[in-house]
């Protein structure tokens, strides 16, 4: 299985990373899991930190343990990534109260939901995992610090399962939980790689860069729909999961590394990507597929109701 490039990062820890003051970090589900991990990391190397959040209340707990980690300052905003409404009027605020932004740091998700739908109609987990995301950072895009900035998409090794099936994306037709969270990872990735292939056409400096937490402890498992999957996941966490800590590793490295390469998919690479030494990760043959990345990404802007400008 290929790896997107060879930058030659290997057995990358957080201590590689410089002094950040100065540099902006939005996070999505920067409240728990690995984007809060992240925001810790890039807090305590003095980064300005917002934590993007569904929850005011779990959002509020964890700003009050940020708040001390380093120089910069840490702030939260709302957003609610299965409702347009909020994705608008969280980038309007976003517009209003702060500066530039170096890393746009796509993490939020949903995980294995039973079959639902978000606010404008969507099946949840490719609405909220790829179309939310998708319309936060073309309403964004605008803001990210041209000098160098990145925009940083969460994928996972579940991609490697995906199918992006066009004549029904939206799995009306035989919905699985499954197959459902796998497919939203793998238009993640393919997201990433097609917006680093626009932004290299259109000579930004601005980076696309994908990453994966490999198999970590955190809240997501146990939000799962199935009881069975709840039960499978406590007892494989325990036994196979690495802390929520060393998963956002690569969520750091991606946002924050200068020699982090647009184009780029950082994880652990030790067996199956699930954990083990940070670098270049394997990518599934169809992460690769341009025809179905540029597909996708103009059904996104229609979907979504946005054209994503460079």
């Amino acid at each position: 299985m290929p790896h997107l490039n060879t930058s030659g990062i290997t057995d990358w820890t957080p201590g590689e990373l410089p002094d950040l003051a100065g540099k902006l970090f939005v996070i999505t589900g920067g409240n728990s899991g690995i984007g809060f991990e992240a925001a810790k990391i890039l807090a305590r190397k003095n980064a300005d930190v917002v934590i993007a959040v569904r929850n005011a209340e779990k959002g509020k707990q964890a700003l009050a343990k940020l708040v001390n980690q380093g120089e910069g300052r840490c702030e939260m905003l709302g957003l609610d990534l299965a409702d347009m409404a909020s994705i608008r009027a969280a980038a309007k605020e976003t517009g209003e109260r702060f500066g530039a932004i170096y890393g746009l740091i796509n993490n939020a998700g949903v995980m294995q939901t039973p079959k639902q739908k978000t606010a404008d109609g969507f099946e949840m987990q490719l609405g909220t995992n790829h179309l939310g995301h998708f319309l936060w950072t073309a309403l964004m895009m605008g803001q990210v610090d041209g000098r160098g900035g990145r925009v940083v998409t969460v994928s996972s090794i579940m991609h490697k399962f995906g199918r992006i099936d066009f004549d029904d994306l939206m799995m009306e037709q035989g919905y699985d939980p499954n197959r459902s969270y796998n497919r939203s990872k793998l238009a993640n990735l393919l997201f990433a790689l097609e917006l680093h292939r626009r932004l290299e056409a259109a000579d930004s400096k601005i980076k696309s860069i994908a990453c994966h937490p490999g198999y970590s402890d955190t809240a997501l498992q146990s939000k799962v729909g199935n009881p069975l999957f709840k039960m499978v996941y406590k007892v494989s966490n325990a036994v196979f999961a690495q802390p929520a800590e060393r998963g956002a590793w690569p969520t750091a490295l991606a946002a924050a590394d200068e020699r982090a390469d647009s184009g780029g998919y950082y994880g652990p690479t030790g067996f199956f990507d699930a954990r083990g030494p940070v670098g270049d990760s394997d990518v599934e043959a169809r992460a690769l597929d341009e025809d179905v990345a540029k597909r996708l990404f103009e059904m996104s802007e229609e979907m979504v109701g946005e054209e994503l400008k460079l």
